[in-house]
C-alpha cells in the first residue's frame, strides 16, 4: 500500500496529519495560496506551474505543504471557527408530509437552479436517478430534511458550501455516503440526509464553488414584520 510505502518500517500507527491522503479540498487550498503568492511577486509564472503540478499530482497532505513551507502564507493560516450545528429536528418539529416528492422510476428526475426548499423532501429512485441541486435554491427554513430511498437506483443531493450538511443511513448492498460539512455561520441552514440504499446509491457532498447569500434575510425579515406587528398592537 502507499501508506506502507511513505512509512517505511515505522510500526503500523495512526496516520500523523502530514500523512493523510490529501482531498480535493486540501489541493484547492494550496493552489489559492500559490496563486497569491504569484500575485504578490513571491513567485514567477514558471515556478507558479511547476508548483501547481507537482499539487495535482501530490497524494499526502504532508506533500502539499512542501510546496508553500516557504511562502508566508503557510506559518499564517488561521483555522476557521466553526460552529456546532443545530441538533436534529425534535419529534413533530418539522411535519411528517413532505413539501415535495422527487421521483424516479425507470427514469431520472432532477430539482436544481432557483427553488425554494421546503422542510421535508422526500426522494424515491427505483431503477432510476434523482438529482437534488440546493446550491441555488431560496432556503427559508434553518433545517431541511431530506428522506431518500434507493432501490437499484441513484440519489444525489448538492448543497452550496456556506450550510451545514449531516446525514444518517446505510446500505443493503449499496452505498449510502454523506460529506459532513460545518458552516461558519452558526445560523446558517442545516440540510439533514437520511435514507436507505439497496443495491443502490446516495450520497451527499458539497458543491465546490457555490455559496447561498443572505440565505436567512428573508426569515429574519419575516420576524421582524411579525414582531412588529405584535408589538404595535
Amino acid at each position: 500500500m502507499d501508506l506502507q510505502k511513505q512509512t517505511g518500517t515505522r510500526p503500523a500507527a495512526e496516520p500523523r496529519g502530514t500523512e493523510l491522503r490529501a482531498s480535493d479540498a486540501d489541493r484547492d487550498r494550496i493552489a489559492d495560496i500559490l496563486r497569491d503568492a504569484m500575485a504578490e511577486g513571491r513567485l514567477t509564472a514558471e515556478e507558479h506551474a511547476e508548483r501547481v503540478e507537482g499539487v495535482l499530482a501530490a497524494k499526502t497532505v504532508g506533500e502539499l505543504e512542501v510546496f508553500i513551507r516557504d511562502l508566508p502564507a503557510a506559518h499564517h493560516r488561521a483555522a476557521p471557527a466553526y460552529a456546532a450545528a443545530p441538533g436534529r429536528p425534535a419529534a413533530g418539529a418539522i411535519p411528517a408530509d413532505p413539501d415535495e416528492n422527487v421521483v424516479a422510476v425507470f427514469s431520472s428526475a432532477v430539482r436544481r437552479g432557483r427553488w425554494r426548499a421546503g422542510r421535508r423532501i422526500h426522494a424515491y429512485a427505483i431503477f432510476g436517478s434523482v438529482e437534488i441541486d440546493l446550491s441555488e435554491a431560496l432556503f427559508e427554513y434553518q433545517q431541511v430534511v431530506i428522506k431518500a430511498l434507493s432501490v437499484f437506483g441513484n440519489v444525489e443531493v448538492r448543497v452550496p458550501e456556506n450550510v451545514s450538511l449531516r446525514g444518517t443511513g446505510g446500505g443493503v448492498l449499496g452505498n449510502f455516503e454523506v460529506d459532513t460539512l460545518d458552516a461558519v455561520d452558526p445560523d446558517a441552514p442545516v440540510v439533514y440526509l437520511d435514507g436507505w440504499a439497496v443495491l443502490g446509491n446516495i450520497e451527499g457532498k458539497p458543491k465546490r464553488g457555490r455559496l447561498v447569500g443572505d440565505i436567512l434575510d428573508r426569515v429574519h425579515r419575516k420576524v421582524d414584520k411579525s414582531l412588529r406587528k405584535h408589538l404595535d398592537r
